[in-house]
Parts: C-alpha cells; sequence; structure tokens
C-alpha cells in the first residue's frame, strides 16, 4: 500500500527521495551492521495511515475538553463558598460594629 501521507510516504519529505546518510568520520569503521534492512518495520507501518497519526491528538483534545467541563462543574461551587465566606466576615464585622457601639452607649 504506498498511499499518499503514510508515515513511510511522507506527503513532502519522502526519505526515498532523499540524499543518502554521508557516514560520520567521527565513528569507527564498521560500528553498524552493513546490510540493514528495514523491510519488517516497513510493511508493518504501512497501514498507519494520517488518520491513526492524528488519534493522539484527538484523545488528547477530548482530554482537555473534560477537564474543561469539571472546571466549569466546579466554579459555581467555588463561588458559593466563597460567598460563604464572605458573609462570614460580614458577619463578624457586624458583631464587632455591635459591641463597639454598645461599648460606646455604656460610658
Amino acid at each position: 500500500m504506498n498511499a499518499i501521507g503514510t508515515i513511510d510516504h511522507p506527503l513532502t519529505h519522502d526519505p526515498k527521495k532523499q540524499a543518502p546518510m554521508k557516514t560520520a568520520t567521527a565513528e569507527p569503521a564498521g560500528s553498524a551492521p552493513q546490510d540493514f534492512t528495514t523491510t519488517g518495520a516497513n510493511d508493518s507501518r504501512q497501514n498507519r495511515t494520517r488518520e491513526m497519526q492524528l488519534i493522539p491528538e484527538a484523545l488528547a483534545r477530548a482530554h482537555m475538553h473534560e477537564r474543561m467541563l469539571e472546571a466549569e462543574a466546579q466554579r459555581p461551587a467555588a463561588r458559593v463558598m466563597a460567598a460563604r465566606r464572605m458573609q462570614r466576615r460580614a458577619e463578624r464585622a457586624s458583631l464587632r460594629a455591635k459591641r463597639a457601639l454598645a461599648l460606646a452607649v455604656m460610658q
């Protein structure tokens, strides 16, 4: 299967059409086997289409969407908690004002 857009044959970067790699001068001669073939790997990758390559991206998008929904569900709870906190603070301020007024009236 030589479909355009697979891992082995991308649209723009076809490894078979690129210049062959030159051996590095720093490597000792014979460090890699000369008869290295990847036919088995190429055959196993032939069915990896562009759609399959985009699966992790789609999973990440779905994961982020789920996290956004969770955050939106938690926002009202956070607002209720903040409102209760402010209400308690206001009640304490009211009690302090009543005490201060009572002390002022007593003297």
